[in-house]
């Protein structure tokens, strides 16, 4: 019986943390604190249901006990006491009724943008978003991106000590600013999504609960920022990658590239609600597509074509050019090389790859030599294709992906 209530426990922590930690964020205004004092709840609850049962209403009992410990803690320390004596005083007169639903929304709202503030390097941002919007341990986040226990934390804590030391206000950017720190909050969420589509190390091909924590926030963005075209760029995007996920793996755990899928197990829910974010997106951009507007059109034209053989790759290599002159990039153009071998030939693929194959920022990336090697495949240069394949072999971290490309190379 403990064990069942345990397992409720934790369900209710992963749907009510992101809320409660952006509640309690609101009315203290410290990251780190408001996490603090949910994970007090949370030993609370942990200690009481199992003999008091889970409660009717559990996320209004977490944030009333959350709440109770702020005050205790602000009535413990006088120095605090002195400097938050405004806040003791909201906390108290806000009683023990839990907040409405507007308010808590505007909190999460603000809680996203906090936790993917620029202030904070990239590797920090996705490991306290995850920690109090995805309600991952530290232990998870570490086994996610397989790394030490210890180097996950003094992620978390560092973010918490920066966004704390900065003063970083508590709020959603407004004017020009928000479409640079809305690009970061995008940023983040994808970073994660894509850590779980292709895991970048270790044995496994995919992380699927990682993209069900990415997609989760997507979603939960999109209904926070209804009017923000390329948060429903971004979730039609992981909705229509996320429906491959099935296909993407063979039996023995082995990667199966895109054109090689079963297109019948591809997620036909996931795909009609991507196309449907994509609508919307589109209807909100008034045919000024974004990046993520633009990845997710593409994604869709893959997920239209029944067959391979049915794919639109003229549209894909004009929709990677549009890309391109709104955000070019080394990876956007290795892309596009792809693209275009498929619409125009392999020696157009490769024509452009050669421009780029100097490129310092792809100098370790091993998708560069794999995709070189599949166009050097197609054209009849063998020697060349397997050099290339086992170069990308030696460059990747990924074990299935570095058995796939050793095959490859193999064949050549």
């Amino acid at each position: 019986m403990a064990s069942d209530t345990h397992r409720a426990i934790e369900a209710v922590w992963r749907i009510e943390a992101a809320r409660l930690i952006a509640g309690l964020a609101g009315l203290v205004r410290d990251v780190g604190l408001a996490e603090e004092l949910a994970q007090d709840a949370l030993v609370a609850a942990l200690e009481q249901w199992p003999e008091s049962g889970v409660p009717r209403n559990p996320g209004a009992w977490l944030m009333t006990v959350s709440k109770r410990r702020a005050i205790d803690l602000i009535r413990r320390n006088e120095r605090m006491a002195r400097n938050l004596a405004e806040l003791g005083h909201r906390l108290e007169s806000a009683g023990d009724e839990p907040p409405e639903a507007d308010e808590i929304e505007d909190d999460l709202l603000r809680l996203v943008f906090t936790a993917c503030h620029p202030a904070l390097s990239t590797e920090a941002r996705v490991a306290l978003t995850l920690r109090v919007l995805g309600g991952l341990s530290t232990g998870e986040i570490a086994r996610a991106f397989l790394i030490p226990e210890s180097t996950a934390a003094q992620r978390i804590v560092r973010a918490k000590r920066t966004l704390a030391e900065r003063r970083v206000p508590f709020e959603v950017p407004q004017g020009a600013e928000l479409a640079g720190r809305l690009s970061s909050v995008l940023e983040v969420i994808y970073l994660i999504f894509n850590e779980g589509y292709s895991a970048t190390a270790g044995d496994d091909w995919m992380r699927p609960a990682l993209c069900e924590d990415a997609l989760r926030l997507g979603r939960v963005l999109a209904g926070l920022m209804p009017a923000e075209p390329e948060v429903h760029g971004l979730v039609a995007l992981m909705e229509i990658q996320a429906s491959r996920a099935a296909a993407r793996v063979g039996s023995s755990g082995e990667p199966v590239l895109l054109l090689e899928q079963d297109r019948s197990v591809w997620d036909r829910l996931l795909i009609g609600r991507g196309l449907a974010a994509l609508a919307r997106a589109e209807e909100l951009g008034g045919g000024t597509d974004g990046p993520y507007v633009l990845q997710a059109a593409i994604a869709a034209c893959h997920a239209r074509a029944v067959d391979p053989g049915d794919t639109d790759w003229v549209r894909i290599a004009a929709l990677y050019e549009s890309l391109a002159r709104l955000a070019r990039s080394p990876v956007v153009e290795l892309n596009r090389a792809v693209a275009l071998s498929m619409a125009y030939g392999p020696a157009v693929g490769l024509e452009l790859l050669d421009q780029i194959v100097d490129e310092p920022s792809l100098k370790g990336y091993h998708l560069l030599p794999s995709v070189r090697g599949d166009l050097l495949f197609k054209l009849g240069r063998r020697g060349e294709a397997r050099a290339e394949f086992e170069r990308a072999a030696s460059m990747t971290r990924n074990a299935r992906e570095r058995a796939l490309l050793g095959e490859r190379a193999a064949a050549c």
